[in-house]
């Protein structure tokens, strides 16, 4: 073999190496519309090994008039590369909802090859509303500090001027007192909820077993809200412990059932709560202002059969204040997204009507990332994990 042909090999070899290496599923298109050449993401992505990609056509891999394939045809015809953003390329083989982002090129020493690159939807929506939420609950820490101090003192004065004006009244005016004291009570209460969110104490973490606070929560809402609803649980037993507050996590979790059985109760014998737990592979995201990375291979959720939630709600469920409770503050959610914030992870929500599932991503426990909590001093910023295999 010559010196060149050599090269090409080698040439060949490290572009192969360097397409699998993509996490983005990557592909070229042939004239006939075959798929070429495609990188490992690309199996993963259609389930579909290579080999059986190859003897395919692409028309038969995505959903029936795609915009992918038109994508492709506006390419070849203009020789120019396009993009489109949020596509649905989900199949009931692959799933049901796939959004990909689309980048489609032509390839100028292949005349009539197309390269297609894929990516999908999930990952930069779970960065994007990680920052998101995150930002929500320090714009409400401020507030809550100058609530603490603005309203709770005149508070105390307002309640102590109608309690002294109580003892003279006379029993009609002795109600009117009474609803100041009430009213000022729950002010005071609302105050000191918000009061948590300006709480920047370093918390306490360690290794938690996720299914002893979920089989927490779920003794407390049988033994009280949630009394008359029928729970389902789908629990992977091998887990690994999450580093976390194991308080903290209960608390989180018992808001996420609370808010669940409120949206089935409605629903009588049908009513169901749902509580799940999975090891997935992490994404590793940045965590803002660090230079760390985290792992988030565990996930928890809580699906219910309620109406769902209303869509105009979905890009401002965490933030504080709102809410679709006639009496409700607009806290818990809010609390929920910092207390995950907190933990170095990612709360996320999907809801259609009779399947609204709350999705907690967080690190696993392991000797490293115990380590970089400790070095951080804080329970702001979250750990970095490398490993995303399981511990024991």
């Amino acid at each position: 073999m010559t010196m060149a042909a050599e090269n090409r090999v080698a040439l060949n070899s490290d572009s192969e190496a360097i397409l699998n290496a993509l996490p983005n599923p990557v592909m070229l298109v042939g004239p006939d519309g075959k798929i070429v050449e495609a990188n490992m993401a690309v199996e993963s992505f259609f389930e579909t090994s290579i080999q059986l990609l190859q003897r395919q056509s692409l028309k038969d891999l995505v959903p029936f008039g795609s915009p992918l394939l038109a994508l492709i045809d506006q390419v070849r015809q203009n020789n120019a590369a396009v993009n489109e953003y949020k596509v649905d390329l989900g199949t009931p083989r692959m799933g049901g909802v796939r959004q990909v982002d689309l980048h489609v090129a032509p390839v100028t020493e292949r005349p009539g090859h197309i390269v297609v690159m894929l990516q999908e939807r999930t990952i930069a929506d779970k960065m994007d509303r990680q920052l998101t939420h995150r930002s929500a609950a320090r714009s409400v820490i401020a507030l809550a500090a100058m609530l603490a101090h603005e309203i709770k003192n005149p508070l105390s004065g307002i309640r102590g001027a109608a309690q002294l004006l109580e003892q003279a009244a006379s029993p009609e005016d002795r109600t009117l007192t009474r609803l100041i004291c009430d009213e000022a009570d729950r002010i005071v209460t609302l105050v000191d909820r918000m009061e948590v969110f300006g709480d920047e104490r370093p918390v306490p973490r360690g290794p938690v077993n996720i299914h002893s606070v979920l089989d927490h929560v779920k003794r407390l809402a049988q033994s009280g809200f949630a009394r008359e609803i029928k729970f389902v649980e789908d629990y992977d037993p091998s887990l690994p412990p999450v580093l976390a507050n194991q308080d903290q996590l209960i608390q989180v979790f018992l808001n996420l059932v609370k808010n669940a059985a409120e949206a089935v109760a409605d629903l009588g014998s049908d009513a169901e709560i749902q509580l799940t737990t999975a090891f997935r592979p992490g994404v590793r995201l940045s965590v803002p202002g660090k230079k760390s990375r985290v792992s988030l291979p565990l996930e928890f959720c809580v699906k219910d059969n309620g109406p769902g939630v209303p869509e105009d709600l979905m890009p401002n469920l965490f933030d504080p204040f709102v809410t679709t409770k006639p009496t409700g503050s607009g806290l818990g959610l809010a609390l929920v997204a910092k207390i995950v914030g907190d933990h170095g992870g990612i709360i996320e929500c999907e809801s259609v009507p009779r399947r609204t599932i709350f999705r907690v991503l967080l690190p696993m426990y392991n000797e490293a990332n115990i380590q970089a909590h400790n070095n951080n001093g804080n329970g702001g910023s979250g750990p970095s994990a490398s490993s995303n295999h399981r511990a024991g």
